[in-house]
């Protein structure tokens, strides 16, 4: 079969041997993601990576979850993703994150084995049945009456598609800095994607540039462990995925140290040469996670910044130097890493470096990561404007799931905020767009309490199921532990405890107040201090075996008004998104509106009313001047669209 590449590809002719439902484009978190929901729900799948044994590779610090990662990390689980999987089977140090905390800000951090993580990962890419893999550059999009029709790659070989998900990472324009010294590259020693980059910007996409980085690794045998504290893994971890049964018993420990003064004096005697203050770096960075030399000079009170000396796996001798991460020259490097207690012998493997690389403004995206200049085209990960193994690995499931029942002919996969972080991250990201790298935070998710990283089985099972991403056996058994978890409330509530001097002498003992009437089991756990195995020792007492079902019915017992209002709270929201906005509709024509909100409202044209409302710059006033034209076109709009299958 042949066919005629548009002009904005090539102006010439290519022989079409090769033909798939869906072609990932990267073979990073997002990409393998996106690539793997997509053939698990049926499509024939072309995953591209420019280098195969680079599939999955943890770019920057070996490690899964932690802070509002985590709760994305659970929901990719339940939703039958398979990053949780991995981590569960290569992890070597566990962390329960804010364990003295609320449950709806604990967070659970997992330390990997680099490499065994990469090859798990790979080996679920290369054994998933409908998936292809490859080792390609790809050059461009061949894009047909406004849609996508394929893909060519360096060698000049066509793949034809009918949707395309583009993950690139890092790669598209990447370009590292150490030094004076710029290297085009995706990742130190890897190619850059000029080609695919350039011509984004020719078919019209507005984009950007940011910076991230990455700090040194040290050789382990030429660092002072003994001076420096040691952190072990928690005890008893718990896994991320719902499927698993057992972590693997190998670990590792972290270790800490600090910058000195001696560190500080070096970045400010030596500044004009790092490319972040000379000016040659123009992409914008994360101010949450900023290099050593922005925290050496904007914080000018600080003595010494935090180390953490993570080892990157079982059998290598690469450690990772996290606070480390700078663009200064290597023999600047070195005399920062020196000065460091503990690192005075170090030697570094691998030295820092910053990469500045283009995005494209997710406000030109659908709530189903389609862009809306191009039909067919989907777009996750760090292309959004995002950083984290996480957040892209949730963005490439949504972009896989839905381009998928794009394909089928079925209604899209869209959650709204109070359902999921991912839904939350997804919302933020088209709605609001992005001026700096975005991470998730527990801030963000305004339904956090109910959006906790231990229910999200519980949230999403049932809809990974739905979309065939989950065995209906363990949605099964999650209603099973459903009935366990409202049996148990109701058995503490039908127990009641009268006031004695044994049981005041209990609650003495885990220092509780005294009871001065009768209560039941029930009022007893909502005390702060009072845990679910805390009342073993109280008459009437049921004990249950299951720590999930445990977990939840203590939740559920101490937060159970907070929890209750932020319900209710969801109501309106989901009121409001439920009134559709038609998107053939015309801000241009609403009396009243700023020329910048018609131009913005134009741009990211809002599906619904909830989504408009969260716009930035949406005053009261213009809510009111676009309800009223959207009542006044009521009758003749179009039926309101289907839910999402769940």
């Amino acid at each position: 079969m042949k066919r005629d590449l548009p002009a904005s590809t090539k102006d010439e002719e290519y022989i079409l041997s090769d033909f798939y439902d869906i072609l990932v484009i990267g073979g990073g978190h997002a990409g393998c993601e996106a690539a793997l929901a997509a053939a698990r729900m049926g499509a024939e799948t072309l995953l591209f990576n420019i280098n195969l044994d680079s599939l999955a590779l943890m770019s920057c610090n070996p490690a899964i979850g932690g802070l509002a990662k985590s709760q994305l990390v659970k929901e990719i689980d339940a939703l039958g993703g398979e990053m949780g999987k991995v981590t569960d089977k290569t992890a070597v140090h566990f962390r329960l994150l804010n364990a003295s905390k609320g449950p709806a800000v604990q967070s659970t951090r997992m330390q990997c084995d680099k490499q065994l993580y990469r090859l798990t990962m790979k080996a679920a890419v290369e054994n998933q049945p409908r998936l292809h893999v490859r080792q390609a550059m790809v050059e461009a999009l061949a894009v047909e009456g406004g849609a996508v029709a394929g893909a060519l790659d360096a060698s000049g070989h066509f793949y034809g598609a009918r949707k395309i998900i583009v993950t690139t990472g890092t790669f598209l324009n990447g370009l590292v800095h150490i030094g004076t010294s710029q290297t085009p590259s995706g990742r130190a020693g890897e190619l850059a994607s000029v080609g695919l980059a350039n011509q984004l910007k020719a078919l019209g996409f507005d984009v950007g540039r940011m910076k991230t980085g990455t700090p040194p690794r040290l050789k382990a045998s030429t660092i002072d462990f003994s001076v420096l504290e040691r952190q072990d893994s928690d005890a008893d971890p718990a896994p991320f995925s719902f499927t698993t049964r057992a972590l693997r018993t190998e670990r590792l420990p972290s270790y800490f140290t600090g910058t000195s003064a001696e560190t500080h004096r070096v970045i400010r005697d030596n500044i004009q040469h790092s490319p972040l203050y000379a000016g040659v770096i123009k992409g914008v960075g994360a101010r949450y996670c900023p290099s050593l030399e922005d925290k050496v000079m904007r914080f000018g009170d600080r003595h010494s910044h935090p180390v953490v000396l993570e080892h990157e796996g079982l059998d290598t001798q690469e450690v990772y130097a996290k606070g480390l991460g700078n663009c200064l020259p290597l023999e600047l490097q070195y005399r920062i890493v020196h000065s460091v207690k503990g690192l005075e012998q170090a030697e570094i493997m691998r030295p820092a470096y910053a990469i500045e690389y283009d995005f494209v403004q997710p406000s030109q995206l659908k709530n189903t990561l389609e862009t809306k200049l191009i039909a067919g085209l989907y777009l996750a990960g760090q292309i959004n404007g995002t950083s984290g193994y996480e957040e892209a690995a949730a963005q490439g499931l949504w972009a896989g799931i839905n381009a998928t029942l794009a394909l089928q002919g079925a209604p899209p996969f869209v959650l709204d905020r109070s359902e999921a972080y991912m839904a939350v991250m997804i919302d933020d990201l088209v709605t609001r767009g992005v001026d700096e790298p975005y991470r998730m935070f527990t801030s963000r998710a305004e339904y956090r309490l109910i959006l906790r990283e231990d229910n999200a089985v519980i949230r999403l099972l049932g809809k990974g199921c739905a979309l065939r991403l989950v065995d209906r056996a363990h949605v099964n058994d999650l209603q099973e532990k459903m009935k366990k978890i409202e049996l148990g409330i109701a058995s503490l509530k039908s127990v009641t405890v009268k006031p004695s001097p044994e049981v005041n002498e209990k609650l003495a003992r885990r220092n509780s107040p005294a009871m001065t009437q009768p209560t039941s089991l029930y009022g007893l756990l909502k005390r702060h201090e009072i845990a679910y195995d805390d009342l073993r020792d109280i008459p009437g007492w049921i004990p249950e075996p299951d720590p999930f079902v445990q977990k939840q019915i203590e939740i559920e017992t101490k937060y159970e008004g907070y929890i209750r209002r932020q319900f209710e709270a969801t109501r309106k929201l989901k009121e409001q998104e439920k009134k559709k906005i038609p998107p053939d509709f015309d801000y241009m024509q609403v009396p009243g509106l700023s020329n910048e909100l018609q131009a913005k409202l134009t741009r990211i044209a809002p599906s619904t009313v909830g989504q408009m409302e969260r716009i930035p710059g949406m005053t009261e006033g213009a809510m009111s001047a676009v309800l009223i034209m959207l009542r006044k076109r009521e009758p003749a709009s179009a039926a309101p669209t289907e839910e999402a299958p769940i």
